[in-house]
């Protein structure tokens, strides 16, 4: 592994959280490098992620944080939802910026006269194609909604 990977420039910052004495950089740093160990060995034989797929799995782990976060506040404990903010936004340093609203319809409508697609019928087509030139800089769900509200015509 060379210095300049995802996954080395995380160790590094893990190694700082510590010294620093960090408790939220440091926990999270940690429980992110377990999560791409673990992806690291399922399957048939243990292999290194590339920085796309370790990407992948930050955004993974930042999406369980969001999504935990609300679950939290939702459920009337303000204190853990603060946790799950706090180390979601040490994941979003590590994810490239998020794409706004314009430049995700600019994607999408560029998707829809790429694949010629008419209609929600053809949505897959539509999402696949998306998703390659969003490229972790949107969720999923977002992405989604667009590809939806275009295909229908609003």
């Amino acid at each position: 592994m060379t210095d300049d990977t995802l996954k080395a420039r995380l160790q590094h910052d893990l190694h700082d959280a510590m010294r620093a004495r960090d408790t939220v950089r440091s926990g999270t740093l940690r429980m992110t490098l377990t999560a791409i160990t673990n992806a690291e060995v399922a399957g048939d034989e243990a292999r290194e992620l590339s920085d796309d797929e370790v990407l992948k799995v930050v955004a993974k782990e930042a999406k369980k944080r969001k999504e935990a976060a609300a679950a939290f506040t939702g459920a009337g404990r303000p204190e853990l939802a603060a946790t799950e903010e706090a180390e979601l936004l040490v994941l979003e340093g590590y994810l490239p910026a998020q794409l706004d609203d314009e430049a995700l319809r600019e994607i999408v409508d560029r998707a829809v006269a790429a694949t010629g697609a008419t209609g929600m019928p053809q949505l897959g087509m539509v999402m696949k194609a998306a998703q390659g030139e969003v490229a972790g800089r949107a969720d999923g769900g977002r992405v989604a909604a667009v590809v939806k509200q275009v295909l229908s015509g609003a």
